[in-house]
């Protein structure tokens, strides 16, 4: 069992890093495809934390949520949901994305729906 240090110094951790969530589906062919990019681009960044959500398998992290186009990605600086929304499925695309956002700490936060997204999963993945 988790002690109350570890969890608060996990929650801090959490609030601290920023976080890539694709939001994908198995049966969904670019996902598939998608998937070992997205893995490699996870290991070019290891300072941050990289997550797949399979939007069948983790509906209870992605709620009421329909996502219409795959893949779907979800960045966060930690505690605000600062981008969501689909993206070509190419490694760079994705890698440039995260180099601006993190060049501009004052770059404006996604909306409360994506907000509330990364808040179910940084909950259940914490």
């Amino acid at each position: 069992m988790e002690s109350s240090l570890q969890h608060t110094e996990s929650a801090a951790a959490t609030r601290h890093t920023w976080w890539v969530v694709c939001l994908c589906a198995q049966w969904c062919g670019v996902c598939r495809e998608y998937r070992s990019a997205f893995d490699a681009l996870a290991r070019d960044w290891p300072q941050l934390r990289f997550e797949w959500v399979d939007v069948e398998d983790d509906e209870d992290m992605v709620g009421d949520l329909d996502v219409e186009t795959f893949p779907t990605i979800l960045i966060a600086d930690g505690a605000v949901a600062r981008f969501f929304g689909t993206m070509l499925p190419q490694a760079q695309v994705l890698g440039r994305m995260l180099q601006s956002l993190q060049a501009d700490p004052a770059a404006p936060a996604a909306d409360a729906q994506a907000q509330a997204l990364f808040e179910r999963i940084a909950a259940h993945k914490a």
